[in-house]
């Protein structure tokens, strides 16, 4: 169980119930029991799923980069709700499982574009050393992306370094695939034991 109450649907504020269409559009049970966990601060959640809906639709970062720096995040946060899912908008755009298996060591894979290890680097320090992050990394940044870019990236590692902490504080594992369920050992997104992950849709 979520160490935090997930709502019943029959309790939730209606206005936040038909912002999330929960009704309607098809989703993950994880997913429900999630904004279950958020429908507890109806106001706030009604504000909060606002902005993140705008924040997503606004990005002109490729989907692909957005869900390897969520996902190498989620593994800094250990975050196994974040670690399982898959955004099915970062798949259309040519996520693949090898893609995800090749954030285990950014540097050496041959998968990943210059510009992309850029990126995943100042997501870990963001991530892990906040206060490492030096004009230099910002420079290095600069080679590959525009400043509006560099503000995208940044705002999408604050957004998940915070909320994926949220998630791994509200513990929802229960309805993930069974090898993202044990949270006494830390895993990875690209461990060899998880062959099943949720599709979110986007």
């Amino acid at each position: 169980m979520p160490r935090l109450h997930s709502l019943p649907l029959d309790q939730w504020d209606q206005e936040l119930r038909a912002m999330l269409k929960v009704d309607s559009a098809p989703m993950p049970e994880v997913q429900r029991t999630i904004l279950g966990i958020y429908a507890n601060a109806p106001q706030l959640s009604k504000a909060f799923f606002a902005f993140e809906g705008a924040m997503w639709r606004a990005f002109t970062l490729r989907r692909r980069l957005l869900e390897m720096v969520r996902l190498r995040i989620a593994f800094h946060n250990q975050c196994r709700s974040c670690m399982a899912m898959r955004m099915e908008p970062a798949l259309q755009d040519g996520l693949t499982e090898d893609l995800v298996c090749s954030l285990e060591k950014p540097p050496e894979s041959p998968d990943l574009t210059d510009a992309e290890k850029a990126a995943l680097r100042f997501a870990d320090l963001f991530a892990t050393n906040h206060l490492a992050i030096t004009d230099e990394t910002v420079e290095t940044l600069r080679s590959f992306y525009s400043e509006q870019e560099i503000v995208e990236l940044s705002m999408l590692c604050a957004f998940c370094t915070g909320y994926g902490r949220f998630a791994a504080v509200y513990g929802a594992v229960e309805d993930l695939p069974e090898s993202f369920q044990d949270v006494t050992q830390p895993t990875a997104p690209w461990a060899a034991q998880h062959k099943e992950k949720v599709v979110v849709p986007g």
